[in-house]
């Protein structure tokens, strides 16, 4: 057996990931690497037996402004184990070597888990902890609109989709935890552009997921600072969640829930600035989930 890591532009060791990926959660890192969105933030360490990846979990730096304040985390994900090769310590010992690496050296660690891997997390000495997530309120969402809309992004070619990659690395910021490094992940989830969205009037791009009850509103980006009401009324839609944690200017206009991720999703973290999460009711950005 050997260990590796930090080996994203070895085509070979990145492969051999990509297999564990789709076998594990149905996706792969190719496209994300060739198309040129990854930047070096992602270090996956894996374990390899026979010529293929039998154990994984990744580091994420993760660069935050939370209140004003630059805060540097780790985010732990693509925790995996191939089915023939579990419980059998592969991805603790993974864990643990990741977490003398960097313990000491960032403000932070944290990750999001199963509530079934409860127990698990805490031998490892993460503690879990609450998100809050944001609504608008239906006022809003119904109120006055603009005389204009946001338009779907290839309505505008490709000139367009290059701004956007452009404000993803530089915009002026729309939340009150926002992520600075944030150009890899937001363009892991939105490279096909899919989602994005344009308005020409104000010169603002958002990231909108439409559900049949609810939209979700993933992401903001101009050059200068656009209200969420200025948002809204320029969307057709009569129920919105943030995706993010909103400005304090914009928390007005929104409620506040205690975030209930079920049995599928918890916080877990070590290090006290993290128990600012719950304390200040701040969201980790859903685009900024690895």
């Amino acid at each position: 057996m050997e260990r590796i890591s930090n080996y994203m532009r070895d085509d070979a060791s990145r492969h051999m990931l990509n297999d564990l990926t789709q076998k594990t959660f149905g996706f792969d890192f190719e496209p994300w690497v060739t198309k040129g969105h990854f930047e070096g933030d992602y270090i996956p360490y894996s374990i390899v037996e026979d010529g293929k990846i039998i154990s994984n979990v990744s580091a994420n730096r993760m660069q935050f402004m939370q209140n004003g304040v630059v805060k540097n985390y780790i985010q732990l994900g693509t925790v995996m184990t191939d089915e023939n090769y579990r419980k059998q310590g592969f991805a603790a010992k993974l864990i643990k070597s990741v977490i003398a690496e960097y313990e000491g050296k960032c403000d932070g660690i944290y990750l999001f888990g199963n509530l079934d891997a409860l127990g698990f997390y805490q031998k490892m000495g993460f503690q879990m902890i609450n998100e809050y997530r944001y609504f608008v309120k239906d006022e809003f969402c119904k109120g006055e609109k603009a005389d204009t809309r946001f338009k779907p992004i290839s309505d505008f070619g490709e000139e367009k989709k290059q701004q956007y990659m452009d404000l993803v690395r530089k915009s002026a910021p729309h939340s009150s935890f926002e992520q600075i490094n944030k150009y890899g992940l937001q363009m892991f989830y939105t490279m096909w552009f899919d989602n994005v969205f344009y308005a020409e009037d104000i010169d603002c791009y958002i990231v909108l997921e439409m559900e049949e009850d609810c939209a979700t509103l993933q992401s903001v980006l101009c050059k200068e600072k656009i209200a969420l009401t200025d948002v809204l009324k320029r969307l057709d839609i009569e129920r919105c969640k943030l995706g993010f944690t909103p400005l304090d200017e914009d928390k007005k206009i929104c409620d506040s829930e205690l975030y209930d991720g079920a049995d599928d999703y918890r916080l877990f973290y070590m290090g006290e600035d993290l128990k600012a999460i719950e304390s200040e009711k701040l969201y980790f950005p859903d685009l900024s989930h690895a």
